[in-house]
């Protein structure tokens, strides 16, 4: 009984604040809604705003796609850049905290507004790809389907890094988890640091690289660059689709988050469960 009393508090605030509002949105994204001055009103639609947002919205299945395409090809560069950051800084060089809160300070200073007014200056860009023509050469020779996402991901490549203070401080702590002693062995034994690497540290590290996965892929989600959340706020305020058409997104955006997030720990965990089947 004192267990339940200890987390009533928090039940409530589930149910008020967390289960109410999934559910009611669950409920809006079969709805048609109008706001009106006497209150909220639906009208039900049953899948229409689901097949709407399939079958005819011209833009929201190309931006999921683009979604899907950049999130392929940017979680391997900042999990790998993580890393090799983390690897780094986790050396006994001078001045290490300073280094660390250098690579974290972006992820404090970055607000929605802060991010739009370093697009506006440019800031975002890499001077040496636009001076030689990279992006341009990208386009002229990759095909559209992949030509698009990849110029994409280069146009947000800098911003993009300046969010990877929070996995670089998930695998400093994985690093620091890792036993010295296992270092000094092997080193007696004559290895090298790239076999280090590979059998020592890389295994040791490999929950922390999930956890990175799986935060990076909420992160990219997330965040104020992403078109397919924009193309949804912009639903939302429209005549013509309304706060049900942009639930009605929200819930096929979170599936696909969903599916991309069970995927990923499927496949990073089919080795550690066949080798438990297997004892």
């Amino acid at each position: 009984m004192t267990g339940y009393l200890f987390i009533l508090p928090w039940l409530i605030g589930f149910l008020l604040f967390m289960a109410y509002p999934i559910f009611y949105s669950l409920f809006m994204s079969f709805n048609k809604v109008y706001i009106t001055a006497s209150g909220i009103k639906t009208t039900f639609l049953e899948w229409e705003n689901y097949k709407f947002a399939f079958l005819s919205d011209p833009h929201f299945v190309e931006e999921l796609v683009m979604f899907l395409k950049s999130v392929v090809l940017l979680i391997p560069i900042v999990v790998v850049f993580s890393l090799i950051v983390a690897l780094m800084i986790n050396q006994p060089i001078k001045m290490k905290g300073f280094f660390r809160a250098i690579f974290f300070l972006p992820v404090i200073i970055t607000s929605g507004e802060v991010v739009n007014e370093l697009f506006a200056q440019g800031a975002a860009t890499i001077p040496i790809i636009e001076r030689y023509g990279i992006i341009d050469f990208l386009q002229a020779n990759l095909s559209p389907t992949w030509g698009k996402p990849i110029v994409s991901v280069i146009e947000q490549l800098i911003i993009i890094l300046w969010y990877s203070g929070v996995q670089i401080l998930i695998f400093l702590a994985g690093l620091q988890k890792v036993n010295k002693q296992i270092y000094e062995a092997a080193a007696i034994d004559g290895a090298s640091p790239w076999e280090i690497f590979w059998k020592i540290t890389l295994p040791s590290i490999k929950p922390f690289i999930l956890v990175n996965i799986i935060y990076t892929t909420v992160d990219l989600s997330t965040n104020s660059l992403n078109n397919v959340i924009v193309l949804i706020k912009e639903n939302m305020f429209k005549v013509e689709t309304g706060f049900g058409y942009a639930t009605a997104l929200s819930w096929i955006y979170f599936m696909v988050i969903f599916i991309i997030l069970l995927l990923s720990i499927f496949f990073f965990t089919r080795k550690e469960r066949l080798e438990f089947k297997k004892s």
